[in-house]
């Protein structure tokens, strides 16, 4: 992707739509090799951008779920116990002599999803997504410092195994708590806001074809302004997406129509949302000639 242009519209190919400050989070990604962190509210498509990048750059995507007590053997590598076991008596059956190297050899090793993303091998780097980072504990950030920084592990038994192409790595995070400052340095990054309704509308589209126009239209606007009543939690365009999917499975055509108001479900996530969502969702209906 030689340019930001290039980049909105390899992204537009897959259907998802990215404004200026995106597609340049995402070319610098490109061309720096450095890791992506993009913040932003739930729902505004964090971990659909590293979908997304994966099939525009058809490349295999590498997806590291996040969360409290997450661990170096979870995230990194894992040693295979169990086949060390059997060398192990195989050695003993055998009568050979066995060294304590040759039990932390390559092929014993377990990759998991960071290892994986390092010795990845082929014409294209893959893409690693840590999703939700926010999610795991300050010490698991700490064992991300190497690898963010140097594409590159180090395994005390082996030494560093560094990448021969750098992974091309986005993180996501909502925010539920401050990440280190030693994480921020060693990423760029970019935060998502909500799309403006016209862009929201055609996502929407993009993602549920089957929808009357005039549904898309007005139940992007209603979320849009329903974002800024007081809420638990704002609704974003994945509920956006499931909303308008919802009410075109009904045969829903526009907000004016009875079973608008008990498909809330989709937007509203708690029982003081769905109350304000319904006072809203009654004035809106109440205002259309």
């Amino acid at each position: 992707m030689k340019d930001t242009l290039a980049v909105q519209r390899r992204l537009d190919a897959v259907d998802y739509l990215v404004d200026d400050g995106m597609a340049m989070a995402l070319f610098l990604a490109l061309k720096l090799g450095k890791p992506l962190l993009l913040e932003g509210e739930p729902g505004v498509g964090k971990t659909t951008a590293a979908k997304a990048l994966a099939r525009a750059l058809d490349t295999t995507l590498i997806r590291l779920q996040c969360y409290e007590g997450l661990t170096a053997g979870e995230a990194l590598y894992e040693w295979n116990y169990q086949r060390q076991l059997l060398a192990i008596r195989l050695a003993e059956a055998q009568h050979a002599p066995l060294a304590e190297a040759d039990l932390f050899r390559a092929e014993f090793l377990q990759e998991r999803p960071i290892l994986r993303a390092v010795r990845h091998q082929g014409p294209v780097p893959p893409v690693l997504l840590i999703d939700e980072i926010d999610r795991a504990d300050d010490e698991f950030e700490a064992l991300l410092f190497e690898f963010l920084g140097e594409a590159a592990i180090t395994i005390p038994e082996l030494g560093t195994i560094a990448a021969s192409t750098p992974p091309v790595v986005i993180l996501t995070s909502n925010r539920s708590r401050e990440l280190h400052d030693a994480l921020r340095r060693r990423c760029l990054y970019h935060w998502i806001d909500f799309p403006e309704p016209s862009r929201a509308a055609e996502i929407v589209r993009r993602a549920v074809p089957g929808a009357a126009e005039p549904l898309i239209r007005t139940a992007t606007e209603f979320v849009g302004r329903v974002r800024g009543l007081e809420l638990d939690k704002a609704p974003g365009m994945a509920e956006s997406i499931d909303w308008v999917a919802a009410l075109s499975v009904l045969g829903v055509t526009d907000l004016a129509a009875d079973d608008v108001v008990r498909t809330i479900g989709t937007i509203a996530k708690t029982p003081d949302d769905r109350a304000a969502v319904a006072a809203a969702l009654g004035s809106h209906q109440e205002s259309q000639p």
